[in-house]
């Protein structure tokens, strides 16, 4: 899955494959920056601060946060220092194009120090995992080799499960999450991941490609679709908490995004333009907060320093 994404990601755009929230609606972009300049506040409104954005796609959250934040928190922009997260190169070469004053890394380790909001959409669930299946012989491990899967034993100890369970392990998601909660630990601040999957941990095979905007066999063609699984947002949470850091979440998109006033922002855009343009911006709205749409398989998730109360849109 690992070199099928990286392979996918440095040939391909990958929003004629599907599309995130921000591309959505710019309401999305306006709420999660006014998110970060709330949580920039809360830190005593620092001189200095570091907003990063992992896997900004084409930019356009970060384009939708900072025009908002220009007008709402004029200083919030002259204390920041832009920094992005982005293994593409040809994702790089058009957010340098884009964001002449952000910084891109290739990997978390390159941030600086400082007090660090992070924003995250959809960056999670692309991150390669690692599958076990339950067999009458034990656990195995499995692997892909010449377009097909194929399964070896492993010494990794887990839990009794009935005959055909499978098993994800995120390794590449833990250890990001690690390393942002560990910096925050040192340096104060906060992170904010939106992505999809359950709120509790549990078995069963997610692995799915998408190719234009539509499920494909994630065998065929590899490194020509999508590879995403679902977030193990306990699992990531109890890594969080084992540094230091006070986890919230998930929560639901469709209420994290209701209470920080989406529902509001639409209507006040709509007033300003067409009854076709206000009845997009209602459908987009929609389309991000609905249960049956994406308001309940995307969830909010957060972690914070200690010395911060809960966050915007955290009850705890």
């Amino acid at each position: 899955m690992a070199r099928a994404n990286a392979v996918y990601y440095a040939n391909h755009d990958p929003f004629d494959d599907f599309v995130t929230s921000p591309e959505i609606s710019q309401v999305f972009g306006e709420i999660l920056g006014l998110w970060a300049g709330q949580v920039w506040t809360m830190l005593g409104a620092p001189s200095h601060a570091i907003l990063v954005e992992a896997g900004p796609g084409r930019g356009t959250l970060l384009i939708d946060a900072l025009a908002i934040l220009d007008r709402a928190l004029p200083a919030f922009s002259s204390a920041i220092s832009l920094h992005l997260i982005e293994t593409s190169p040809r994702l790089a070469a058009a957010l340098q194009t884009k964001l002449p004053g952000a910084q891109i890394h290739r990997s978390f380790d390159d941030i600086p120090v400082g007090p660090l909001i992070l924003l995250a959409n959809e960056f999670l669930d692309a991150l390669p995992i690692r599958q076990f299946v339950r067999r009458e012989t034990g656990w195995v491990e499995r692997y892909v080799a010449n377009g097909a899967f194929v399964e070896c034993t492993t010494e990794i100890d887990l839990p009794p499960h009935p005959v055909g369970t499978v098993l994800e392990r995120n390794e590449a998601a833990a250890g990001f999450v690690n390393r942002v909660a560990g910096h925050i630990m040192r340096h104060g601040g906060a992170a904010l991941f939106i992505d999809y999957g359950p709120s509790r941990s549990g078995p069963g095979d997610t692995l799915q490609a998408i190719r234009h905007g539509q499920s494909a066999p994630p065998l065929i063609d590899p490194g020509t679709a999508d590879l995403t699984a679902h977030v193990d947002f306990e699992a990531l949470g109890i890594g969080a908490v084992g540094t230091g850091c006070v986890v919230a979440g998930p929560i639901a998109q469709g209420a994290f995004l209701a209470s920080l006033g989406i529902h509001e922002r639409t209507a006040q855009l709509g007033r300003y333009g067409s009854p076709e343009e206000a009845f997009r911006l209602l459908a987009a709205t929609q389309r991000l907060t609905a249960p049956e749409a994406m308001g309940s398989l995307f969830k909010a998730f957060s972690f914070r320093h200690p010395g911060l109360p809960a966050l915007p849109g955290f009850s705890q």
